[in-house]
């Protein structure tokens, strides 16, 4: 009985937390799933986009995220569940530059006949994007804060999750004033044992508000399968979006859709040795011992309804290694000479066409050409 109270303890006090950030969010947003934050009173903070990335080598877990933030509050706490006992290091922003730049659609050329809108005698250039071508850990015990570090600007702490006080002490200790139970929609990580990493934001210039795009942090716990905490994005009141980067072994999938559209895949394909901060993420640089996980899989997906989220992601291997990337075709209209090609041969056929219709016009006549009888020669009668 007293075990069921405290799980329900720190299921409303954290909920309570998710539930004020996600409730802030503006549409279009991004999904905010694996964390919250909270702010003092009086202030606003808002986040404008999360990005992450996952890299799973089968037995260990790694994500990378990087927020960006908007309003007026001069710091923040992030408060993130995890399903293991985790290490926090800071990230390095290149990272999901290289990821951009990895994942980006290509561009290529394409011609076509007839005019369409836009061309003479229409209007305007017409791009169009074709289609994409192939291209264990034992539960912890109840003992508060586990772990305390410096991390650039963050101040760090790992929280166990079966011990509401330490949260509420440590959001107190760092000026934060814990709103009040709002959901329970934790209550499932409490009952699987999850921690918290409780993490202190402030502006790297030590005043003025929090906002820009913070530096990443990468957190990295035993994982014996892939996955990504999104079941607290229920909470939000607009739609929400992710976009996800999975290293691995082979291509991966989310096992499905827990309520949202379809997931829709960016990229897959192979994370090449020589891609700096990539390669080193994904253990493939060429100084990096041999194994790692060289596949790169990038998706988003849509919620237009958050509420109907009915759980976390859970990765798995798609049925194949097959690449893919986007194309974005930009059409040309066909020319010869500078002259539209379409208009040459409309112009050459009618012309033809008028020849013919010359030549049948000019035989018909030659065949209707009246022929004049001569005249009858009167003999007059003879004499008489």
């Amino acid at each position: 009985m007293r075990t069921s109270g405290v799980r329900a303890r720190i299921g409303l006090v954290t909920g309570a937390l998710l539930a004020l950030q996600l409730g802030s969010l503006v549409s279009p947003a991004y999904a905010c799933g694996c964390g919250a934050m909270v702010h003092g009173p009086g202030t606003r903070l808002a986040v404008r986009q999360e990005t992450s990335a996952v890299r799973w080598d089968g037995r260990s877990e790694q994500i990378v995220m990087s927020l960006t933030v908007d309003g007026n509050a001069p710091k923040a706490a992030w408060i993130m569940p995890v399903p293991h006992r985790a290490t926090v290091t800071l990230g390095d922003r290149a990272l999901f530059s290289e990821l951009e730049k990895a994942t980006a659609p290509v561009h290529k050329d394409r011609d076509y006949f007839w005019p369409r809108d836009g061309d003479w005698p229409f209007t305007r250039d017409h791009h169009s994007v074709g289609d994409a071508a192939p291209a264990p850990g034992a539960a912890a015990p109840s003992v508060g804060v586990v772990g305390r570090e410096r991390l650039g600007p963050f101040d760090v702490a790992r929280l166990t999750a079966t011990d509401p006080d330490a949260l509420r002490d440590w959001l107190a200790a760092n000026g934060f004033q814990l709103p009040p139970a709002l959901s329970t929609e934790l209550r499932p990580y409490v009952d699987q044992k999850w921690e918290y990493v409780a993490i202190r934001l402030a502006p790297a210039s030590g005043d003025g508000p929090l906002t820009g795009t913070l530096d990443p942090l990468k957190l990295t716990f035993p994982s014996e399968r892939p996955v990504y905490p999104m079941r607290l994005s229920r909470l939000a009141k607009t739609a929400q979006s992710l976009k996800l980067y999975v290293v691995s072994a082979h291509r991966m999938e989310p096992e499905s859709a827990i309520g949202g559209a379809p997931p829709e895949v960016l990229y897959a394909g192979r994370v090449p040795a020589e891609w700096g901060e990539l390669a080193r993420f994904a253990g493939t640089s060429t100084d990096a011992p041999k194994g790692g996980t060289p596949y790169l899989t990038a998706v988003s997906q849509s919620f237009w309804q958050p509420s109907a989220i009915t759980g976390d992601h859970e990765l798995t291997r798609t049925a194949d290694d097959a690449p893919f990337q986007r194309v974005i075709y930009t059409d040309h209209l066909m020319r010869v000479g500078g002259i539209p090609a379409w208009l040459l041969t409309v112009g050459t056929g009618l012309a033809a066409m008028a020849t013919t219709a010359l030549l049948l016009v000019r035989r018909g006549l030659r065949r209707r050409r009246v022929v004049v009888p001569p005249a009858p020669v009167v003999v007059p009668p003879p004499l008489g």
